[in-house]
């Protein structure tokens, strides 16, 4: 076996679990039903799904945790819900999975709640219960106070989870990207819309394809030419170290002050890709946090982002499976 997947499965079996990472971001709860469809509504023109399965499971900067947990490290969960039913359920599950979600200020709002109804593997329609709005000066200073004490534990790596709901505000991306470059802590973020002027310091960033031309304001094509030279003038402009762009059927790239690395995606079967870019930075921040290179991090990343793909719904990678398909593809690494 070469030595780099020696490594990786060493430090998975026995390293990780001294990793501790901290997740800020929106948290949600995500509700599945399962079932089948045999006929058309008499009362509408729509199928019928007779449900056989209903599955509850952590959402957004939730399944960035769970994904985390899975993988073996201490997990801290930092964000806001509202104090309802739903986010009974959700501290149910963080309590289930291990998850230090003390974190967790309660808002006015409702829990983010999105439910699926799933078809055998088709989605059939997706519910969503949300009130989109900036946190509260308030909020974001008792959300800060909390992230400030959480950084002095032993914090090895910040994964800054936005989903665009209102909890990622520029204060409070700016003042973890900047208390982190002073304790030399890494921070990562999963960006959301237009404005990366609030990520900028961060030392990576892992947008996809369509969220670099949002950030720039153009439409970038998906060559390696055009990826390289968009992530290139994003890293300048917003002073962001590394740019990871996820790239669907292209793989990845990952652009940075050595030039660019393009990680081919592996052929595979894809069922359902949400949650595939929670998958994608919370095992690149588990890799980071492990002390392992840049470019072997971003391609085990990529790695758990292919058996993600091929599930339904956020489930995440466990670690298990993870060790599996490094074993099976120790020649890309």
């Amino acid at each position: 076996m070469p030595s780099n997947v020696a490594r990786l499965e060493q430090f998975l079996l026995s390293g990780v679990s001294d990793c501790k990472v901290l997740v800020v971001g929106d948290v949600m709860l995500d509700i599945y039903y399962f079932g089948d469809v045999q006929r058309i509504s008499p009362e509408a023109p729509v199928p019928i799904v007779k449900v056989a399965k209903e599955l509850k499971t952590l959402g957004g900067a939730g399944n960035v945790a769970n994904n985390l947990i899975q993988l073996g490290c201490q997990v801290l969960l930092a964000g806001a819900t509202g104090d309802d039913d739903n986010w009974h359920h959700l501290q149910r599950l963080m309590t289930i999975h291990n998850i230090k979600c003390t974190g967790i200020i309660k808002s006015n709002r409702p829990t983010i709640t999105k439910t699926r109804i799933v078809a055998g593997h088709q989605q059939v329609v997706r519910l969503d219960f949300e009130e989109i709005a900036p946190l509260l000066e308030y909020e974001e200073n008792r959300l800060l106070e909390w992230v400030l004490a959480a950084l002095a534990q032993g914090v090895k790596i910040v994964i800054i989870s936005d989903y665009g709901k209102g909890v990622c505000t520029p204060k409070v991306c700016q003042t973890i990207i900047n208390t982190c470059h002073k304790l030399a802590i890494p921070t990562i973020i999963d960006p959301k819309g237009r404005k990366w002027v609030k990520y900028q310091g961060a030392d990576y960033i892992t947008p996809n394809i369509k969220e670099l031309g949002k950030a720039l304001a153009c439409h970038v094509d998906n060559t390696n030419e055009l990826v390289y030279q968009y992530a290139a003038e994003a890293r300048q402009r917003f002073n962001i170290n590394n740019i990871l762009v996820t790239r669907s059927e292209k793989g990845m790239s990952l652009v940075n002050h050595s030039g660019i690395i393009n990680i081919p995606t592996r052929a595979q079967e894809v069922f359902d890709v949400s949650g595939a870019g929670d998958t994608v930075v919370a095992t690149l921040g588990v890799m980071l946090a492990g002390d392992t290179d840049i470019a072997t991090a971003v391609k085990v990343a990529n790695i758990a982002a292919g058996i993600v793909v091929g599930k339904i719904g956020t489930g995440p990678v466990k670690s298990g499976e993870l060790l599996e398909a490094l074993r099976r593809t120790h020649a890309a690494l």
